[in-house]
């Protein structure tokens, strides 16, 4: 591989991330208006969290082996598929929606074959830095990347909220389709260059499922990086259900244009916690940090659960994703300092998988929860309205408030009982450090 000069490849980097940055607002405006869709369409809890679990279900099955494929195909390559399949689905939805025949049965469908494609340009996308810019540079290029995305969030529902009315949900949809269009010329222009494999490499190279099985053998010879796993899966198994069940709740109460202006609340959370996390670094003890974000993140979650108010619930989701930056930042330091640079790609591929793997099971298991348990027993005169509903409220959206507060106080247990566990507690004290911290010549 020859890398361009470096204020070339910089350039490069930065016109792509703005192509980027366009597709991630466009995916933003059709995951909304999608979303509304699904809910106002049939009114079910249900329906609307089986089409998250679609989205999710791909970043499960199919990263293991993403990360290999794609350092088979090219990162060019890659991208520039993704983002023709993404756009082609994207066509489809909005042709669907025009002439009036578009069914839940095919939401799921586009909302699947979407995230699939996604899950090939995670990969691909998050290696660029290596391949154009020092390396002095890659912090800013990692601080580009999540600024863009928390960026996208809160743009992405306050401009869907605002046009929906207008150019309606189809219109929204191809907005997304040419902003997909704009991120391909974009890679068709730019020239990338690619890692040159030995051929002896190509030869002795075993099965996609092999190498993926390395990154597992890996993490379960170490019990405190396994544990802090679990802990992970966890974590997201309670939040994920609140996660799912989020949109539901705010138009159970107010309109799509107020659903809007919470999520960019919480984008803008976003952005604050990865931009104090930049510039904090994180405590010294990581693994603190990570268990302190967990337990502000289960507050969080209960604050949003607690009252049928848009302020109230605005604030939690604030919080919610304002330690999400923190919680990863201090994670992802342990592993990458824990982990052999030639094994990070490998065990960092089963990591996700594992510690997403409980999400969709919670978009599996919440919208039946919300629609025949708990909201029957806070709507008016149900069995909990006269003892929980004179504190959180009755009516519509109050079982899902109910799902929150559980589900946040599972939240905070989580991180207590953890932390009850050694190797967890002395995971950087007992695994050796096998990535040095080196400083650059020059800065």
């Amino acid at each position: 591989m020859t890398r361009p000069p470096a204020s070339r490849g910089i350039r490069i980097f930065a016109i792509i991330w703005f192509g980027q940055f366009l597709s991630l607002v466009g995916s933003g405006l059709t995951s909304f208006g999608l979303g509304v869709w699904v809910f106002q369409t049939t009114g079910s809890i249900t329906q609307y969290t089986l089409n998250a679990f679609f989205i999710v279900l791909p970043n499960i099955i199919l990263l293991p082996v993403a990360g290999a494929m794609v350092d088979r195909w090219g990162r060019r390559r890659a991208m520039i598929l993704s983002n023709c399949g993404a756009a082609f689905t994207s066509l489809v939805a909005a042709m669907l929606l025009l002439a009036g025949r578009l069914e839940i049965w095919q939401v799921y469908l586009i909302s699947f074959s979407r995230s699939c494609f996604s899950t090939f340009q995670i990969p691909a996308y998050s290696s660029l830095p290596t391949l154009l810019i020092p390396k002095r540079h890659f912090g800013r290029a990692s601080g580009m990347v999540q600024s863009a995305q928390a960026t996208a969030q809160i743009i992405s529902p306050l401009l869907a909220s605002a046009l929906i009315v207008t150019i309606h949900i189809q219109g929204l949809i191809l907005l997304d389709f040419v902003s997909f269009l704009l991120a391909l010329g974009v890679l068709t222009v730019m020239r990338i260059p690619e890692y040159e494999r030995p051929i002896e490499d190509d030869m002795g190279r075993g099965s996609l499922i092999r190498e993926a099985f390395d990154g597992w053998v890996y993490i379960r010879g170490r019990s405190g990086l396994l544990a802090l796993l679990f802990y992970s899966a966890a974590v997201n198994l309670t939040v994920g259900a609140s996660q799912a069940l989020f949109t539901p709740m705010v138009l159970s109460i107010a309109s799509p244009q107020a659903l809007g202006k919470v999520l960019s609340y919480g984008g803008i959370g976003l952005l604050t916690g990865s931009v104090v996390m930049s510039i904090w670094g994180g405590p010294k003890r990581r693994v603190l940090g990570i268990l302190g974000s967990g337990l502000l993140l289960g507050l969080s979650v209960m604050l949003a659960g607690l009252r049928p108010s848009i302020p109230l619930i605005a604030a939690g989701l604030f919080g919610m994703l304002f330690v999400v930056p923190i919680l990863n930042g201090c994670a992802q330091a342990i592993w990458q300092s824990k982990t052999p640079p030639d094994l990070q790609g490998r065990v960092f591929a089963i990591r996700r998988m594992i510690s997403w793997s409980t999400t969709p099971l919670a978009f599996l298991v919440a919208g039946p929860l919300a629609d025949r348990i708990f909201e029957p027993l806070l709507v008016v005169d149900g069995p909990l309205s006269e003892s929980i509903g004179r504190i959180i409220g009755v009516g519509p959206g109050r079982g899902i408030g109910l799902m929150f507060i559980a589900s946040g106080f599972l939240s905070l247990l989580a991180p207590v009982i953890t932390y009850l566990y050694p190797r967890v507690r002395c995971v950087e004290d007992e695994l050796p450090d096998v990535v040095a911290d080196k400083s650059l010549a020059r800065a």
